[in-house]
């Protein structure tokens, strides 16, 4: 085949222990007036005072929005547009977990553009560059900080809804493994279980033909020669070290090879997209009120056994980059590899099936309805997907029977 490639990523990323003390120099060059999107909890500790202090001493006026809330109510970012507006930022810090750094995405795009953030709604929408932003993630999973998509919860839908976009990737990512040791638990889990299933659904996404008009068409177009390194380099350190960081959040090597796996993964699948783990997310999300990344680890093992007909190379290699022996045939490497994703994710506490989420049995076709209407993901996965096949999938995650999504 031919040699195809596709990649888009913030002009700068910074990466290592201490890496946010270089905040204040990298904003210098974007803008002299900071909007900074945190929430009330972050807002409130030493480290986040001490970042304020840093970028007032660099002569950067700062006005500090801390009213994010999780999910990123529709309604909220017009408000935080609307107060900040007056104080002419000329950039934009998100500085926190996913929905301080969408808040961060979607404000800054309000500013440069105007309208309502329904206008924006989809892929390709946004008209030309918005302002600066520098995400600073203080989680490892979202990916948020690398990536061309917010996310947002909208009154008026069941589904939260994104915004896609490359004029939506952070001028500046700086992340700082130092930021994420007071993560408890089971954040650490359900943040690097999301990074994990970002990172095997990008290796593993439907390849697509390489013509010109692929990336300039679809903002996720399928996995390429690098995304895949990517993708492959974050499911080597999350498998050497998700379960050590939750164990003992302590572990600063842990830490980082965790930040560094949830970074890799993003840089993979803000360019390749995920599929269909994602897919039922959305609406089995809205139903159960479930955080996005246990959710999305709660069906991983059960789209790959339902993929693994057509993608067991592709798994064979995502067990070797778990640490795997590739001892067998392929497909023998494959089922060892869906075996160690569910070890790993039951090991550091992911539900282990839509029904213990709380799904019910009558919410199965309604999931199944708005999942398969989720086409740019579903066009992602790498075996097609139907609406029969779609409710094979969601049975078989309700009943945790990995076998029968494999049929």
């Amino acid at each position: 085949m031919t040699l195809f490639a596709a990649l888009r990523l913030p002009r700068e990323i910074l990466f290592g222990k201490g890496q946010r003390h270089a905040l204040p120099a990298v904003a210098r060059r974007l803008g002299q007036r900071a909007l900074v999107c945190t929430d009330a909890r972050l807002a409130a500790t030493p480290v986040f005072g001490e970042m304020m202090a840093a970028l007032k001493a660099a002569s950067i006026e700062v006005l500090v929005h801390d009213g994010v809330q999780p999910d990123v109510p529709r309604d909220s970012v017009a408000l935080c547009a609307d107060e900040v507006r007056s104080f002419q930022p000329d950039l934009v810090i998100g500085i926190g977990g996913g929905s301080c750094l969408d808040m961060a995405k979607c404000v800054s795009l309000l500013l440069a553009h105007g309208g309502a953030l329904q206008d924006y709604y989809g892929e390709f929408k946004v008209p030309g560059p918005v302002l600066p932003i520098i995400a600073v993630p203080t989680t490892a999973g979202t990916g948020s900080e690398v990536t061309p998509v917010a996310v947002v919860s909208d009154p008026e839908r069941t589904l939260k809804i994104g915004v896609s976009s490359p004029f939506l990737i952070p001028s500046a990512a700086i992340c700082d493994p130092d930021l994420t040791m007071t993560c408890p638990p089971s954040l650490t889990a359900i943040a690097g279980a999301d990074a994990m299933t970002h990172a095997i659904e990008a290796f593993t996404a439907a390849r697509k033909p390489p013509g010109h008009e692929l990336a300039q068409q679809n903002v996720f177009i399928g996995k390429s020669a690098l995304s895949d390194q990517f993708a492959l380099y974050a499911i080597r350190l999350l498998g050497r070290s998700l379960e050590k960081a939750v164990a003992d959040g302590s572990d600063e090597s842990a830490r980082a090879d965790v930040m560094m796996g949830a970074l890799a993964a993003g840089c993979a699948f803000g360019t390749a997209g995920t599929a269909a783990a994602h897919a039922v997310q959305y609406p089995a999300g809205a139903l159960t009120d479930t955080a996005h990344g246990l959710g999305v680890a709660t069906m991983l093992p059960y789209v790959m056994s339902y993929n693994r007909r057509v993608s067991a190379s592709a798994f064979a290699e995502v067990g070797e980059a778990l640490g795997l022996a590739p001892t067998g045939s392929t497909d023998e490497q494959a089922d060892a590899a869906i075996r160690e994703v569910s070890r790993l994710f039951a090991a550091i506490g992911i539900t282990l099936t839509l029904a213990a989420l709380g799904l019910t049995a009558d919410q199965i076709d309604w999931t199944c309805e708005q999942a398969i209407g989720i086409q740019r993901l579903v066009k992602n996965n790498p075996r097609a997907i139907d609406l029969a096949g779609m409710h094979q999938l969601v049975q078989a995650a309700f009943d945790g029977d990995l076998a029968a999504a494999a049929r």
